[in-house]
């Protein structure tokens, strides 16, 4: 009976954990996790291993100046394994971080019952389960960082509490093993080395009370003894500190000789002058504080102008910042004056909420952030532990033991609806940016990034709302002045584009001028107008300063494409696949570009293999089953060029390049009436299309002797192209297989006069007056062009290729 505890407490934990948070299985990879998984080439298997290591949390290399600097391979190594087995899918990124968060609230349990009873600690890790702060780190796929760093985190801490506790094993074994997983949990998120910090405290703490006596009994004069408690504790301090100071040193090696830099809105404080930054820092604590305490509006970025900077000691909200303190004070003051047995685990639980936070608190060295709810999962842990202990002290009450029991489920029930809730809000980018500016409705980059989102859905008119509000929120931020000049681009109002296009580049030009995206930018709105020479410039200007953007190097291939410069084109986007090998507009504008040029047959094989490679990844686009079923035809394989042309109109009915070259397949395939059934879709799509009209009055003539529908085909092209050569030989052939044979020798005659380098309706002109020489001998009955059927111009055979996709 006293294994049912152990058993039901961990297992109701990872429940509760799996259930709140199974509604976050259902969201997209959004915001940070596109660059950090979408857009990470250290993602994708193609990438060396070695890159992990060498290149920072976003593909970043670690010694370029762009770097942000965080290091995480061992996250980003996970990336990786949800990649080769499912590419990017959310699902599987989901469910591993939802698993990872059951992992993380059953160590804290067995944690907690280091220092606290089943009962309390039980109550401790349900409160962590739930938690909505939490949600940025578990429904947010780069959360992952800070899920892993806490599995070590806690390993690490519950491995050395627990022999230090049993007094066996403490001495160098027990310190190289916490070490170790500290090291790994680094390697997954910088935050986790704290736990040398805490573990360290610990052993000051766990000193007992007579070894201390003993200790101040010593008599260091005569051979400075110590007792040998203390001796090891001060060893593995040392060893703790060291291996600390090791691990700083190794980090900033890697950095290279330039620190992280962030700009004035990542953290506005940062570059503030005395006493407004340390007024904000101090501030900045107390509002993490209020959103452990009171997690109601939670946001996914706190940035740019969302909290004022304090310029004065008489602004209200320091009244928060002294309100904090007290509060610290008090439970410092507490923590020493409790009894023993409550000492150890109030300390642990302050120490704990403080050490883990002090990375990014800006008191020690300033981040790219203002505040991230992401940070606070760590924190929490120490939060939790102090609700659960003051928890127990009413439920130990026998008079308020109902109140507190109701008083803990009504928490859970409000926290877990709240996480199931802002969980949802995560499924999507434009969710997400929604319902943070319901939150923060100050914040600049908020207004431009749900612009982005409505743009993309071609909601030009409301993005531009948005981003013209980001520009009056933030004046000084070129972002959305760069948004509205390329929305400005796609509504055609081009004069709007270039005036702020012009400004805006030579703004952060002055600013700095290695900055590739204006470079970008500004070539891409040139681009869009045609301005290919300049345009080029400043790709290749940009280039200068980035020589690993795929983007660049496929944007140039474009504008030698356009220039029939096709074997440089393809030099510029075989160089963007060597960056990136998965760069999917390098794969399809550089496999059109191999099926629309006369290259090799070599050429021909590897963009069916690029296009194929986009199809495996799981993309379903109707363009590209349609360009890889163009290359089956060219191949030969017509069985091959049905199946691709077929799953094209499955995705886009109404694609008529997929209609017509369908049709003229099954027709040569000799199933008239299949190709009956395309042509006809296409021409009610497009009554007019010549080469659908061409092949209908052939499929009429050829395979149902209608001629006077074939004829009704031929004579609607001429009324809207009178000089279609092909459109009016194939009249005269019907006017001939009537045996009209005045009307087809008439026919034939004008065919000849507009086209008379062409063999074929030469010999049929011919053919047709020699039969009019023939009609005095009646008795005659051989009918010389029986065989020629409807004849077809060669330019029936042409394919029809859609034009090349642009960035």
């Amino acid at each position: 009976m006293s294994t049912q505890p152990d058993r039901f407490y961990p297992l109701a934990i990872a429940a509760t954990a799996l259930t709140v948070y199974s509604t976050s299985l259902g969201g997209n990879l959004v915001f940070d996790d596109v660059a950090a998984i979408q857009e990470n080439r250290d993602v994708r298997p193609s990438s060396s291993l070695l890159n992990l290591f060498l290149n920072d949390f976003w593909g970043t290399p670690l010694q370029k100046e762009q770097s942000h600097k965080s290091y995480r391979p061992f996250t980003v190594f996970t990336f990786r394994l949800n990649y080769a087995v499912h590419g990017l899918q959310p699902l599987g990124y989901h469910v591993i971080n939802v698993l990872l968060h059951a992992l993380v609230c059953v160590l804290y349990y067995r944690l907690c019952f280091l220092f606290l009873p089943r009962v309390v600690s039980f109550v401790a890790a349900i409160l962590f389960s739930v938690h909505p702060i939490h949600t940025e780190a578990v429904a947010g796929v780069v959360g992952r960082a800070e899920l892993l760093s806490a599995v070590f985190f806690l390993s690490a801490l519950s491995h050395y509490v627990r022999l230090i506790q049993r007094q066996k094993h403490v001495g160098w074994r027990c310190c190289i093993e916490t070490a170790a997983l500290a090291v790994c949990g680094t390697l997954c998120k910088e935050q986790c080395l704290t736990v040398l910090v805490v573990c360290a405290v610990y052993d000051l703490l766990s000193m007992k009370v007579s070894n201390l006596t003993h200790l101040r009994q010593c008599v260091p004069l005569d051979r400075g003894l110590m007792s040998l408690w203390i001796r090891k504790s001060v060893a593995r301090i040392g060893f703790l500190g060291l291996t600390a100071l090791l691990m700083i040193g190794i980090r900033f090696n890697l950095m290279g000789p330039h620190l992280p830099l962030f700009n004035r809105f990542d953290n506005p404080a940062s570059v503030s002058p005395f006493p407004t930054r340390h007024l904000t820092f101090s501030y900045v604590l107390s509002v993490n504080a209020w959103l452990l305490l009171f997690p109601c509006d939670l946001c996914c970025d706190w940035t740019m102008g969302t909290i004022a900077l304090i310029t004065s000691v008489g602004d209200p909200r320091n009244i928060s910042t002294l309100c904090l303190c007290v509060v610290l004070v008090i439970l410092l003051r507490s923590s020493w004056l409790s009894e023993d047995s409550q000492r150890v685990p109030l300390f642990m639980a302050l120490f704990l909420s403080t050490v883990t936070f002090l990375p990014a608190s800006n008191l020690l060295f300033y981040v790219g952030f203002v505040i991230a709810e992401r940070v606070l999962y760590l924190p929490s842990m120490g939060f939790c532990m102090l609700v659960a202990i003051g928890w127990a002290h009413l439920w130990q009450d026998r008079r308020l033991k109902g109140l507190a029991l109701v008083g803990f489920i009504l928490l859970v029930i409000a926290h877990g609806t709240k996480t199931a809730v802002r969980n949802r809000e995560w499924a999507s980018d434009e969710t997400l940016f929604s319902s943070g500016l319901r939150v923060n409705q100050k914040n600049a980059k908020l207004h431009n990034n749900l612009g982005k989102v409505l743009e993309k859905q071609a909601q030009y008119e409301e993005a531009l709302q948005y981003f013209q509000q980001a520009i009056r929120i933030q004046p000084d931020d070129i972002r959305g002045y760069l948004n509205s000049g390329w929305l400005f681009t796609l509504m055609k109002k081009y004069q709007e584009a270039e005036l702020v296009y012009l400004k805006l580049y030579q703004e952060a030009i002055k600013l700095r001028s290695d900055y590739t995206g204006a470079y970008v930018n500004r070539g891409d709105f040139l681009m869009k107008i045609n301005r290919t020479k300049e345009a080029e410039a400043m790709y290749e200007q940009a280039l200068q300063f980035d020589t690993h953007n795929p983007d660049l190097y496929h944007n140039l291939g474009v504008l030698l494409m356009d220039q029939n410069k096709n074997q440089e084109a393809l030099t510029m986007f075989n160089r963007a696949l060597e960056i990136d090998p998965d760069h999917e507009q390098a794969l399809v504008s550089s496999a059109i570009l191999i099926q629309e040029s006369d290259m090799a047959l070599h050429h021909k094989k590897l963009a069916s293999e690029r296009l194929q490679k986009i199809v495996d990844g799981g993309k379903q686009n109707e363009l590209i089953y349609f360009n890889l079923g163009m290359l089956a035809l060219e191949n030969k394989d017509t069985r091959g060029a049905e199946q691709w042309l077929k799953k094209a109109l499955q995705i886009r009915p109404n694609l008529r390049s997929a209609l017509f070259n369908l049709a003229l397949l099954l027709s040569e395939d000799g199933r008239p009436l299949e190709a009956f059934v395309y042509s006809k879709r296409l021409l009610q799509i497009q009554p007019d299309h010549v080469k659908g009209l061409i092949l209908m009055g052939d499929i009429y003539a050829g395979h149902f002797e209608d001629l006077g529908a074939a004829e009704e085909c031929y004579k609607k092209i001429l009324q809207s192209d009178p000089a279609n050569i092909q459109g009016l030989h194939n009249l005269c052939v019907v006017y001939y297989r009537r045996q009209q044979l005045v009307e087809a020798e008439a026919c034939f005659q004008q065919a000849h006069l507009k086209s008379p380098d062409t063999e074929y309706i030469r010999q049929h002109l011919e053919i047709t007056r020699h039969q009019l020489q023939q009609l005095a001998a009646r008795d005659e009955k051989k009918d010389p062009l029986k065989n020629i059927n409807v004849a077809r111009d060669p330019a029936l055979l042409q394919q029809i290729s859609p034009s090349p996709t642009i960035r």
